[in-house]
């Protein structure tokens, strides 16, 4: 059974990263897989479709229902 160790440190100078843990035997082989933290921030899913050229259909949640319950009435026609 495989059994995972998180260990969050600071990068050393020369891009060298070193931690210790009792429970790892000397000669024993390990994966270590590095997480670092992006300098770019996320945006949020309103930022993305605002930062578009194209304008959008609606500006409201009340302004799709007109328009669905307008394309369903004309279904019946």
């Amino acid at each position: 059974m495989q059994k995972a160790l998180y260990v969050r440190t600071t990068v050393q100078p020369g891009g060298k990263v070193e931690f210790a843990n009792p429970e790892l035997e000397a000669g024993q082989t390990v994966d270590v897989v590095v997480l670092h933290e992006s300098g770019v921030k996320g945006r949020s899913i309103m930022e993305i479709l605002n930062s578009g050229p194209e304008l959008r259909l609606f500006q409201t949640a009340e302004e799709v229902r007109a328009y669905l319950a307008e394309e369903k009435a004309s279904w019946d026609r």
